[in-house]
């Protein structure tokens, strides 16, 4: 009895095996099956509507368990799509999709079950690629998707001239439509384990790629060019984790890669960036400005930066997000209007953030005298007021400091030719040099700054090993200017050789300094 009870169990499960292999089986190949898009209904003339033909493809294959949806040369147009679970697209050589220019095509999609947003909202919904809670699927191939940005925001911006298509938000002052008007590139949220490699992405009519509160996000040997109109970030990052940024070529008219926080309780974390090269009329690594719930355990490595505006790095919380456990090394920026810039500002959130175990190492970074660039077709908006060369900065608020950052193995060249008529700052007169506690954050916030090499306050625990740092050109101003900071560590620092002092500390405790630049400081 026992053994027949044995028996019968062992049939049962053998069953469940057999079953379970068949389902199995069937799954695997429904996500191996292939669908060619000209084979469903697609005209690749580049002229013909294609979206609804394409949607309900994505659609079929992912009621059928997935698989992936292939575009061969020619050229694609469409509006909105939006990306299904176990659903890839694929493009082959010479095969472009191409954004549609007409903004009715671009409806905005509902995104049931994201966080409360906190603060602006400037995410749009709409996009060439939608995805929301989309999971297990790839995006790549040999082609090209163009958003055709440029047509498409001018058409918005004629449309709202013309009463049609309002845009409530429209800023007259810079006369163009508001981000949240202009459909991205890609708009992905909540989405886990996605892949995007090899393409050529081009031309958003605002941000890039942008992606939010998604998991396991692999974007790899992409090149990304997005300069067709005016808040054209290459890459946002908001509240993800686990992301992996690769062998990309970015050329952005806004920040090139963005790390964003809209939500608090939310944040970036486990974020690698290793291996990519960028050009932007912003900043190229930016952390912010959105820095409502932080960015923690993120590593940058390896990037190439050029031509650049503003910031090769740039790490700013002030809307109460924390910051920590942030590296950046092996970074060559030429060309670029800024080093370094480290910001902990209170402009919202209910209290101010935290920004603090910052390791920078082994960058290079070359700093012209003129704007970088001068050369764009957009180029990053002129500031309203004189100054000279700005330099880096680390700055925090009273009462809340950055803390415990570290910056070895550096050689920053700065152009000097600083002019005492330009917009001087004399030391005896640092007060002069706003807070702007709640100020939008960028290198140039502070107007004039009294230094030409790094200007730090408010802050705790600040580390100078093996810096090297070259004037092109004569600078009146000092090298360094420590205002209200404690525990300060300098070693092996190079400076040129000038006639006057190149530390200025003020209102500073603990300072450990090199003997070659204790000849240099002065007390204020």
């Amino acid at each position: 009895m026992k053994n027949k009870s044995i028996y019968k169990m062992s049939r049962i499960i053998f069953a469940l095996v057999i079953i379970l292999g068949v389902v199995i089986g069937f799954d695997a190949s429904a996500k191996s099956k292939k669908y060619t898009v000209t084979e469903f209904g697609a005209v690749n003339d580049g002229e013909s509507l294609n979206t609804l033909a394409i949607q309900m493809l994505i659609d079929k294959a992912n009621k059928k368990g997935g698989g992936t949806i292939i575009f061969p040369a020619g050229e694609y147009l469409s509006g909105s799509l939006q990306m299904k679970s176990n659903v890839n697209l694929y493009l082959e050589k010479d095969a472009i999709l191409l954004g549609s220019t007409n903004p009715y095509d671009y409806p905005q999609i509902e995104m049931p079950g994201r966080p409360e947003l906190v603060g602006r909202d400037d995410n749009s919904q709409m996009a060439l690629l939608v995805a929301h809670k989309a999971n297990d699927f790839t995006i790549s191939g040999e082609g090209k998707i163009d958003g055709q940005g440029r047509a498409l925001a001018l058409t918005i911006d004629s449309l709202h001239h013309a009463g049609e298509l309002i845009d409530p938000k429209y800023s007259t002052r810079r006369n163009r439509p508001h981000e949240t008007a202009r459909p991205k590139l890609f708009r992905f949220s909540q989405c886990e384990n996605v892949f995007i490699t090899d393409l050529h992405l081009y031309n958003g009519a605002c941000w890039g790629l942008s992606f939010e509160l998604c998991k396991n996000l692999n974007l790899d040997h992409l090149k990304v060019v997005n300069r067709a109109y005016w808040n054209n970030d290459g890459m946002d990052i908001t509240d993800c984790t686990n992301v992996k940024i690769s062998n990309c070529d970015v050329n952005s008219a806004d920040d090139g890669i963005c790390l964003k926080s809209y939500y608090p309780g939310y944040c970036n974390d486990t974020i690698l960036i290793e291996n990519c090269v960028i050009r932007s009329s912003a900043s190229a690594i930016k952390f912010g400005t959105a820095s409502y719930g932080g960015f923690k355990n993120v590593t940058i490595k390896n990037i190439k930066v050029y031509d650049t505006f503003r910031s090769a790095i740039a790490i700013e919380s002030v809307d109460g997000g924390i910051i920590e456990n942030i590296e950046v090394a092996n970074i060559v920026a030429e060309n670029t209007g800024n080093a370094i810039f480290i910001r902990l500002g209170h402009r919202g959130g209910e209290k101010p953030g935290v920004v603090k175990n910052i390791h920078i190492h082994d960058i290079k970074v070359q700093v012209p005298f003129g704007k970088p660039d001068l050369n764009y077709d957009m180029r990053g908006p002129a500031v309203s007021f004189f100054h000279n060369p700005i330099p880096s900065s680390i700055s925090g608020i009273p009462g809340h400091n950055v803390e415990d950052v570290v910056i070895e193995n550096v050689e920053i060249t700065c152009p000097g030719r600083a002019s005492r008529g330009m917009a001087y700052v004399p030391l005896s007169r640092l007060n002069m040099v706003p807070e702007r506690i709640k100020s939008y954050p960028e290198f140039t916030m502070f107007g004039e700054l009294p230094a030409w090499a790094l200007y730090v306050r408010h802050a705790n625990g600040i580390t100078l090993k093996n810096v090297k740092l070259i004037l092109e050109n004569e600078d009146y101003r000092p090298a360094f200017v420590f205002d209200q900071v404690e525990g300060i560590k300098m070693d092996q620092v190079e400076l040129p050789k000038t006639k006057h002092k190149q530390v200025i500390l003020k209102d500073t405790k603990s300072v450990k300094l090199s003997s070659p630049l204790e000849g240099t400081k002065r007390k204020l």
